[in-house]
């Protein structure tokens, strides 16, 4: 790789990292952000040299690994936290370079997918390639077993909401699409311009596809009315550090915190109360929850509110007495199985008290990836005080329902990220969501900034009020536009309050689901199929 494709590669990196979140104003340089780096491979292919692929592969892998790197460096904090000392620090970096690397590595083989078959075929198919590989990587990376799809091209516009309004159509992928196509055709302008040949063609192109849904999106942006149907939600961050939680702060305390903080800014019609992940200071019995001292304390708390319903996060148990579920592990004692769940709880003013349990669950961290698998690992890793397979889950998103009709999705951390999941909830009758999450993990970085902006594409996407209650922050309500209405600041106790809107419409996007992501991995499939066929005639 020479100097030029080097600085190249850096220089597309560097304008990714720009306009990525958390940085909000610059979220356009992500249509042109790709430039350099084609510009790079076109050099590359150009010189026909031997091991030409290994070179675009190379190329390619460092304009991805240096752009996720930079944009999502929090992970180490959150893993080298509670690993102290040189070696931790180590083995920290070392964890680190998987989500660090594999995201990169699906890009990257993406546009080597694109080198080979542009030595089949023509050009346009070879750009439809590209584009069909690179989403067809971001799907697989939502959808298998290591899935982190934080770094998906469609997430860029979570900042710079008002240009990503057309979501609700086609959800964070036609962002990646549209986000590929400008890349694409700006080089095409580029070139042109550099060989004087067909300006006025090759720029209209890229000018019509980058204007044309910009003005689409601030049209609707700006003429979108919501119905009021209004419903007055508290949401809670105590503030507790999550390193202490199960130490230097007692139970008794830790609700008194969230009772307090509920209680200063509730009123008389208050009908939600939100607390955040794993708010509820101990493990509960699934089966006996209505006698747990915990429980008993939040149902008191909530009988001041004649109309109150409260979701909270919970870890809890599930018994059985034989192994039910691929994740249930086998008590101490060897008597009986159980599954452990990082869940939301909802509590009424009535017996109901209803469940559910986080299903996207962190690779590595939360879930031993492909269980079914590795399933022979499980004496091994319990024989070492843990599990091949991690918490448990549930297979569908849930839809929890007060006495009053009202539907909620309850969505645990970062669960926010998946718009296929949070739609289904909505298509079963979701009036609004509700994230529940800790972000207290990664220090003050811009992960926690990242969540809270992602989750706005969610609230577009479903045009459903978001209603965010974070442990140490950043808590907030964002409207069906997308707009955050009110946050807290982060690393601060606080209560915050508003009249949402409830709403019953259902979008195009919650109708179809990830169907875009889903025709591009086909095609692009069908596409990699040209590959291995050297008489493919190119024209």
């Amino acid at each position: 790789m020479t100097k030029k494709n080097y600085l190249l590669a850096l220089l597309s990196a560097f304008i990714l990292w720009l306009a990525w979140p958390p940085h909000i104003w610059l979220a356009p340089l992500l249509l042109i952000g790709l430039v350099p780096l084609f510009i790079a491979l076109n050099y590359t292919i150009d010189q026909k040299q031997k091991k030409t692929g290994k070179r675009v592969f190379l190329t390619a892998g460092l304009t991805f690994l240096v752009w996720n790197t930079a944009s999502i460096y929090w992970v180490y904090n959150a893993i080298s936290a509670s690993n102290a000392g040189f070696i931790g620090a180590v083995v920290s970096l070392l964890v680190s370079l998987i989500p660090y690397g594999l995201g990169a590595l699906l890009m990257t083989f993406a546009f080597w997918l694109y080198y080979q078959l542009s030595t089949k075929v023509n050009t346009k198919i070879a750009y439809l390639g590209l584009i069909s590989f690179y989403i067809a990587m971001e799907y697989l990376h939502q959808s298998w077993d290591l899935a982190f799809p934080w770094m998906n091209l469609g997430n860029g516009f979570a900042g710079m909401h008002q240009l990503a309004q057309w979501y609700e159509y086609t959800g964070v992928y036609g962002g990646s699409l549209w986000i590929l196509l400008s890349n694409i055709l700006a080089f095409e302008a580029y070139k042109a311009w550099k060989n004087n040949d067909s300006k006025l063609k090759s720029t209209l192109s890229f000018a019509l596809v980058v204007a044309l849904p910009i003005g689409f999106s601030l049209f609707t942006y700006y003429s979108y009315k919501e119905k009021s149907v209004p419903v007055n939600v508290v949401v809670v961050q105590p503030n507790i550090d999550p390193y202490q939680k199960y130490g230097s702060i007692s139970p008794e305390q830790q609700l008194d915190i969230l009772t307090h903080l509920s209680d200063f800014v509730g009123q008389v019609n208050t009908e939600y109360f939100i607390w955040p992940e794993t708010a509820l200071p101990r493990y509960a019995d699934e089966e006996k929850i209505r006698s747990n001292p915990d429980f008993l304390q939040a149902q008191q708390f909530l009988s001041k509110y004649k109309n109150g319903t409260l979701i909270t996060g919970i870890e809890s148990v599930k018994w059985y007495n034989t192994k039910e579920t691929i994740s249930a592990k086998q008590s101490k004692e060897g008597t009986a199985w159980y599954d452990n769940y990082n869940a939301a709880m909802q509590v009424e003013n009535s017996a109901e008290v209803e469940f559910y349990h986080k299903s996207k669950l962190v690779p590595g961290v939360e879930k031993m990836p492909f269980p079914k698998v590795f399933s022979f690992l499980a004496p091994v890793f319990e024989g070492l005080g843990g599990s091949a397979s991690g918490w448990g889950w549930q297979e569908k998103p849930a839809v929890f329902y007060s006495q009053s009709g009202i539907g909620v999705a309850p969505i645990v951390c970062y669960e926010s990220l998946w718009g296929n999941w949070i739609g289904e909830s909505v298509k079963n009758g979701a009036q609004f969501i509700a994230v529940i999450t800790n972000d207290g993990w990664w220090g003050n970085t811009s992960g926690k900034d990242q969540h809270l902006l992602y989750a706005k594409l969610r609230a577009i996407e479903t045009r459903r009020w978001v209603v965010r209650s974070a442990n140490t922050g950043i808590s907030a309500f964002i409207n069906q536009r997308g707009d955050v209405v009110k946050q807290s600041k982060w690393w601060t106790r606080a209560a915050l309050k508003a009249d949402i809107n409830l709403n019953d419409s259902i979008t195009t996007y919650v109708n179809s689901g990830d169907i875009l992501a889903q025709l591009f991995s086909a095609l692009a499939v069908v596409l990699a199929l040209i590959i291995p066929y050297n008489k493919w005639i190119k024209k």
